[in-house]
């Protein structure tokens, strides 16, 4: 049976609340008496119950993070920027995953509550949007903005658009596709007002088409291309759907970058194992991850943001695909 702060008392022959205010470190205790709870801890084995404390001190010392997936290269980066910057903070972290399911949000919501988590970074498309007012916790999204109000972090996705069309036009490709995520993503948005905006001066158009960025129809990818077979330049939207265009532009035997350019998103580690080297834009997620616990842990003590909406910048970084 564990040990409990009951029977780190007894055998110390203190008050519970003595042995409470050693472990929070919280209020006065004689220092030969701090010594003798915390020999007696060690002896135990005694671990004092994360949640109670929080209780007692009003801080949990956790946050959590919500993102759709773990199966992009984004997200991964995302968690690890996230995590390093909590720990350096002496903070800990819950990660769940909903897959885009709105029943999942409340359950991870609910389960949140029970944690008394300090705070709530959210990296998806959250449905339940007015479920999170009755959390009365601070709140930050990464990737997306859910309403005005609430803090952000966000990559320069429109510049990211304008890059991959400016490219295009300064290699004179003139029959473009855009291969994207789905249309209600604030990224998807983004870079294609980015796109389309550089390219209208042009007077060109683009073909686009939708996909799913974690498992695109590489099928679907081939059809299109077969159909748009003067295609000359494709820009994906995730460097996975570049990777899936890849591999059916070689099963289609075409050459690139010689017959059509192809730029990606994200420049992930992906970018430097494919043939040719994929050609991408540039996002720092990581840094992402690192702000956002920054900015998070900042309205955690109560300071006001100078910038409630972050905007990163992203670079285009060449490689042998365009």
């Amino acid at each position: 049976m564990k040990p409990t702060i009951r029977d780190v008392a007894k055998k110390a022959n203190v008050s519970v609340s003595t042995v409470s205010r050693v472990i929070n470190n919280k209020g006065y205790v004689h220092e030969s008496t701090r010594k003798v709870v915390e020999k007696v801890i060690a002896e135990l084995g005694f671990v004092p119950n994360q949640l109670a404390r929080s209780l007692t001190t009003g801080s949990s010392r956790i946050i959590g993070v919500i993102i759709p997936h773990v199966g992009a290269t984004f997200y991964g980066e995302l968690i690890a920027g996230i995590e390093s910057q909590a720990l350096a903070s002496g903070y800990k972290v819950l990660f769940c995953q909903t897959n885009d399911d709105p029943n999942r949000e409340i359950e991870y919501l609910h389960f949140f509550e029970q944690y008394n988590i300090d705070g709530l970074i959210i990296a998806s498309n959250f449905s339940n949007y007015e479920k999170l007012a009755e959390l009365k916790i601070p709140l930050i999204t990464v990737d997306h903005i859910l309403d005005e109000n609430i803090p952000s972090i966000t990559s320069n996705n429109i510049k990211g658009g304008e890059l991959a069309a400016q490219l295009f036009l300064k290699q004179q490709r003139k029959n473009l596709i855009v291969f994207r995520g789905p249309s209600f993503l604030l990224t998807t948005e983004e870079r294609t007002i980015g796109f389309l905006k550089v390219i209208k001066k042009a007077n060109l158009y683009a073909e686009i088409f939708d996909f799913d960025l974690l498992s695109p129809d590489e099928n679907l990818i081939e059809q299109i291309l077969i159909t748009n077979n003067k295609t000359d330049a494709i820009f994906c939207f995730s460097d996975t759907l570049a990777l899936a265009t890849l591999n059916v532009l070689k099963k289609l035997k075409i050459d690139v970058p010689k017959d059509l350019s192809l730029v990606g998103y994200d420049d992930s580690v992906l970018c430097n194992w494919t043939t040719p080297k994929l050609t991408s834009i540039h996002q720092s997620v990581k840094f992402m991850g690192k702000q956002s616990f920054l900015k998070l842990n900042q309205l955690i003590r109560g300071v006001e943001l100078e910038i409630l909406h972050d905007v990163i910048d992203v670079n285009l970084v060449l490689r042998a695909s365009h």
